[in-house]
């Protein structure tokens, strides 16, 4: 599926009142974003080295509640996953030919 095809069919499941725009789903990616790093912590805590299928299948489900947040919150900004996605890619890029994809600074 491509990021503006999901975009699409994540707001037709949007419940939120308009007057909760941006800041519904950012509290909303926050809080997912917690439960992907929740998993990872008791993934490393307990040492596992090789994850079990459902493992995996729990922390891919999380990451796709993550997928749903941004997705709104893009359309919230009234731009789509789709471009926020390729203007990434194009700041990594540029970082990496100039050598700063480490250390740290929005204008890098």
């Amino acid at each position: 599926m491509q990021l503006d095809d999901y975009q699409e069919n994540a707001k037709k499941t949007a419940i939120y009142a308009p007057e909760h725009k941006i800041m519904y789903p950012a509290l909303g990616l926050a809080g997912e974003a917690g439960e992907v790093a929740n998993k990872v912590k008791k993934i490393m805590r307990d040492g596992v080295q090789n994850l079990p299928p459902d493992w995996k299948h729990q922390l891919a489900s999380e990451i796709g509640d993550v997928l749903w947040y941004c997705a709104l919150l893009a359309d919230d900004l009234s731009t789509s996953l789709g471009t926020i996605a390729a203007q990434n890619i194009e700041k990594l890029e540029r970082r990496q030919s100039l050598g700063t994809l480490q250390g740290s600074g929005d204008k890098r």
